[in-house]
């Protein structure tokens, strides 16, 4: 159960998502050098619920055309990770497979079999589109849901090339101190430098 304070810093987010939604300057990735914009958007994992449903709803908003500044629409593309897994081992023939590995392999063959499959790379070439277009922003969510398979440091390490032109938010069910990342803020997920919390 969330705390008062949780779900405060909570709405202090939210708010500040739409107002950088809706900011010509983070639309177009300015100021960020040649670097990607990678924005963390960190809740308490108790709210996951609750941040499911505000994501859907700035989709649907999205969608109608009512995010945005200064000419730019904002086109928001979620990319959720299970999804994305779901979608390589499917291209990899092996889903079906899944069960049956894990009753052979066990979960600890299963996870080193996947991880050899869904790398990184394979993430996030599975989440990349084109061309990108001014007013594009990237939100990627199901961080959760795939662990332990990746961790998502190792896919942020892995974006700066193919999405310096587009701004990334990244649903994080834990903190982001600004060097290390603790998933359910018990876990440590990895250390990563190049992001900035939405606060």
């Amino acid at each position: 159960m969330a705390t008062q304070l949780q779900i405060n810093d909570f709405e202090s987010r939210r708010t500040a998502l739409i107002h950088r939604l809706n900011d010509a300057e983070f639309l177009s990735n300015k100021g960020l050098g040649n670097e990607a914009g990678i924005f963390t958007f960190c809740y308490d994992p108790s709210l996951e619920l609750v941040a499911r449903d505000f994501f859907e709803s700035l989709s649907k908003i999205s969608r109608k055309g009512r995010l945005g500044a200064s000419g730019i629409k904002t086109n928001l593309i979620e990319r959720n990770l299970y999804d994305v897994l779901l979608e390589i081992t499917e291209a990899k023939r092996i889903l079906d497979r899944i069960p049956a590995q894990e009753l052979r392999h066990g979960s600890d063959g299963l996870l080193k079999k996947i991880q050899r499959i869904a790398t990184p790379e394979a993430f996030v070439t599975a989440m990349d589109w084109h061309p990108h277009q001014l007013g594009d922003v990237l939100l990627v969510t199901g961080v959760g849901e795939v662990y332990p398979y990746i961790r998502v440091h190792s896919i942020l390490n892995n974006m700066q090339s193919k999405f310096r032109d587009v701004p990334v938010v990244v649903a994080y069910p834990g903190t982001f101190d600004g060097g290390s990342l603790s998933l359910f803020s018990k876990l440590k997920d990895g250390n990563y430098y190049r992001a900035f919390d939405l606060i």
